[in-house]
């Protein structure tokens, strides 16, 4: 229910906004005025505060990212992972029983989640997660590793990627209801080969593997096999065109 009190402030906001009154408008400049003060801008000052504070920004972020955010990511990868990782705005969050071996010279941004499913079968391995030699994790990408995710060398993987090796939940409506978990049909292997390229938001199914240097493009999402050497694109993804022609020749 609507008091009195808030009735009327509402009245006089919309009166002051909207009313040609010269007191209205002398409210809506004072407003102006005091929302858009600030010091003036002192030459060679309030520059050489800027250039101290980026500075020290950089610095903070660069000890921060040596001296924890690195250390501890690589404690969570496997034995003699991760060497000359650049791992840079936060730290990643693994989720699961995922195991994770990461080759040298990657970059790798912190808000990437990496996820293991946790509902396999008792006797089956732990999901694993391979990714080779330099290779490019860009931010808020997921890796959903159902059984296994292969990242291969000179993968580039841009912003708001998805790999969904597991969906988490089950088809069926009831089931859903009942919180169990996705079932093994819906569950399969990644596998990127050398040279991939995945742009802004594309969302990689379960069970696909997509050849050696094809490039999909932003938005597309996966649902089957990929040959190499292409330029794929949509919603399911499919070829455009090959990108052989676009070399040149040896």
């Amino acid at each position: 229910m609507t008091t009195p009190l808030v009735s009327s402030s509402h009245t006089l906001r919309t009166w002051a906004r909207h009313s040609g009154h010269p007191a209205a408008k002398l409210v809506r400049t004072l407003r102006r005025t005091v929302l858009t003060a600030h010091l003036p801008v002192i030459p060679g000052v309030h520059r050489g505060l800027w250039t101290l504070w980026h500075a020290g920004r950089g610095l903070l972020t660069t000890l921060t990212r040596v001296l924890w955010w690195t250390p501890m990511f690589r404690a969570r990868l496997e034995a003699g992972s991760g060497r000359h990782l650049y791992l840079y705005g936060g730290l990643p969050l693994v989720l699961g029983p995922v195991r994770v071996k990461l080759g040298p010279e990657c970059r790798l941004s912190g808000q990437v989640t990496i996820t293991g499913r946790t509902h396999g079968p008792a006797e089956a391995p732990s999901p694993y997660l391979i990714v080779g030699r330099n290779v490019d994790i860009g931010w808020q990408t997921t890796l959903a590793v159902g059984r296994k995710i292969v990242i291969g060398d000179d993968v580039r993987l841009a912003g708001r990627n998805f790999l969904a090796g597991y969906p988490g939940h089950p088809l069926d409506p009831d089931d859903r209801a009942r919180g169990l978990p996705d079932t093994e049909d819906q569950v399969g292997d990644i596998v990127l080969e050398r040279g991939v390229w995945l742009a802004t938001g594309v969302t990689v199914s379960a069970g696909v593997r997509i050849g050696r240097g094809t490039v999909v493009a932003a938005g597309s999402v996966v649902t089957h096999d990929l040959p190499p050497g292409v330029l794929a694109a949509g919603v399911p993804a499919r070829v455009i065109r090959p990108l052989a022609a676009d070399r040149p020749a040896s």
